[in-house]
């Protein structure tokens, strides 16, 4: 999972960055991160209010986006299925087009772990994000994309790394969206199985340098006749957790009870299981709800800066 913190995408990107928000950057591609990273591509054009529908992003900005995304994608048999995938869950145009997206991510370990439940703002365009703890609103920290902070009043209300965790939520139920950009790269594995089902299978990777983690991977599990994402698998290789460039055991995760919302098609639980010898679903680990998801196309800028008297989390 990348803190990709600018593909996403992205894990993107995580979901952990070197993309400055503030200059209107296109988020390129990211991983789950750690992902507090984001890779972009700067913009030179001018946003004017007449062109902007969310207040973030141009719907000229998004077209091209989309356009080299289905023409890169296309190139490749792997690349094509994530093309697919994009589609049979409402579209990368659609995606775009909605904003900014808010849901609440309730991640329950079976045993060891901490929970991490927060509601979260994610701008899905340039991989920012503001957290929220549920019981708590004045509980907040967030990816700005170039620094990841908290309130300082607020240091001990979160038991778990906060730049790792700004983007690595929305780097799971971003797929297969955030796999549109730069720096990622796909391989078409064989047909893959689970629980009797046999899916088309796309490896992805990512390009040294791509975010805080870039040697995480996803193994994509697609619905041969949908062509809908149905289960994933993934390593964390986070630096902070694996100092001498290992990595967690992989895991699957099982996405269900599908919602469609303006337009988007998302899971709104997922289970996850330690991968088997057998590449089957082994020791049953976490579960994980989403709930109250609604894009927020009025959100601005204003909405992912830093808080007044925030603290910067400096390193990983």
């Amino acid at each position: 999972m990348k803190f990709n913190q600018c593909v996403l995408v992205l894990l993107m990107a995580s979901l952990f960055m070197a993309c400055n928000s503030n200059s209107k950057n296109e988020a390129k591609s990211a991983k789950p991160k750690a992902k507090a990273e984001t890779k972009s591509e700067t913009k030179t054009e001018t946003k004017t209010k007449s062109e902007t529908k969310s207040g973030l992003i141009p719907d000229s900005w998004i077209a091209n986006r989309v356009e080299k995304a289905k023409a890169s994608l296309n190139k490749s048999a792997a690349g094509k299925l994530v093309w697919q995938a994009m589609e049979a869950h409402g579209g990368l145009a659609k995606w775009y087009s909605n904003g900014p997206i808010n849901f609440q991510f309730d991640y329950q370990p079976r045993g060891k772990g901490a929970v991490r439940n927060t509601i979260q703002l994610i701008d899905t365009w340039s991989n920012r994000a503001v957290h929220t703890k549920p019981d708590d609103p004045t509980a907040k920290f967030g990816w700005d994309g170039k620094d990841a902070w908290v309130t300082k009043k607020d240091t001990a209300s979160f038991e778990f790394n906060l730049r790792f965790w700004a983007l690595t939520p929305i780097y799971f139920l971003a797929q297969p969206f955030n796999f549109d950009g730069a720096g990622v790269k796909l391989e078409k594995l064989a047909d893959k199985e689970l629980d009797g089902v046999t899916f088309d299978a796309v490896k992805i990777s990512f390009e040294s340098g791509t975010g805080d983690a870039p040697d995480d991977y996803y193994i994509n599990y697609y619905d041969k006749k949908s062509h809908e994402l149905k289960a994933l698998r993934y390593i964390v290789s986070y630096p902070k957790y694996f100092k001498n460039g290992g990595n967690s055991p992989e895991k699957i995760m099982t996405l269900h009870d599908f919602t469609t919302v303006d337009g988007i098609s998302l899971p709104t639980s997922y289970k996850t299981y330690m991968l088997s010898k057998e590449e089957g679903k082994g020791e049953y680990v976490t579960d994980i709800k989403v709930s109250k998801i609604k894009f927020v196309p009025q959100a601005n800028d204003t909405n992912f800066e830093i808080p007044k008297g925030a603290h910067i989390i400096d390193g990983l």
